[in-house]
């Protein structure tokens, strides 16, 4: 009986920090209604509102500011709070506490999936009901998966910045980096659009490889092959996890 009781413990405190992280997002309104409507206000106004009825553009439009609510949300959950973690000694405290060593990241990694799937459903919703987006059932799904999987590569990211500077920085630094890489990523465009020496320099970013991704699922990327953007993006979440965590525990 006892190791039975044993061996659901790490379950349990899992479980107990993602709802307690689930708790801390939910009394934080002014974070988490932005995150979630950004995204679909943005659609509403391009894909929506100004498209003139272009199935094409509705679904480009779709898949980018999917990507882009993402990434947002991948982002600044983990860059922000890591960093006023780092600085108010927190992260140093749950080193004396008897959790699991992972089990904030985790935590947080559920919340970022959490608000990716509610910025995807929520756009989704919009797509259908208001630009006459009609996608396969496979399509859907496919596109959702995209969404939640690139939370992964993002909160990397966010996790490696928010490493690297306090809490009153970490916002600054991270739309200093989330806003240009939107752009030029062709998040919020086409690349088409953009001058033929910026949209050359757009592999360079991450959210590119993601975007590509999606827009495969509706069949507007760029014609590379699916597996280039994801090793690309599965390197970038390597690489950043790793720097983060050679400068966390530098930091301890």
């Amino acid at each position: 009986m006892d190791t039975a009781i044993d061996s659901r413990a790490p379950l349990r405190a899992y479980l107990l920090e993602a709802r307690c992280e689930l708790l801390r997002m939910w009394r934080e309104p002014a974070y988490c209604i932005p995150v979630v409507a950004f995204p679909a206000l943005f659609y509403l106004l391009f894909g929506v509102l100004l498209n003139r009825g272009s199935a094409g553009a509705a679904q480009y439009l779709l898949a980018s500011y999917s990507v882009f609510g993402v990434i947002g949300a991948a982002m600044f959950g983990f860059g922000v709070t890591i960093a006023m973690d780092r600085e108010r000694g927190y992260l140093r405290l749950r080193r004396a506490l008897p959790t699991p060593p992972g089990a904030l990241l985790l935590a947080r990694m559920a919340m970022a999936v959490l608000f990716g799937l509610a910025v995807s459903l929520l756009l989704a919703a919009l797509a259908a009901g208001l630009a006459g987006v009609r996608l396969s059932p496979w399509q859907w799904a496919a596109l959702l998966a995209v969404n939640v999987a690139g939370v992964v590569p993002f909160a990397a990211i966010g996790l490696w910045v928010g490493s690297l500077v306090g809490g009153n920085a970490a916002p600054v630094l991270l739309n200093a980096l989330y806003l240009p890489m939107a752009f030029l990523s062709g998040l919020w465009l086409p690349l088409s659009m953009l001058p033929d020496w910026l949209a050359r320099l757009a592999p360079v970013w991450p959210a590119y490889h993601l975007a590509q991704l999606a827009l495969k699922v509706v069949g507007h990327d760029d014609g590379h092959c699916a597996w280039l953007h994801v090793a690309v993006l599965a390197g970038v979440t390597a690489v950043c996890f790793a720097l983060a965590q050679r400068r966390l525990t530098a930091a301890e």
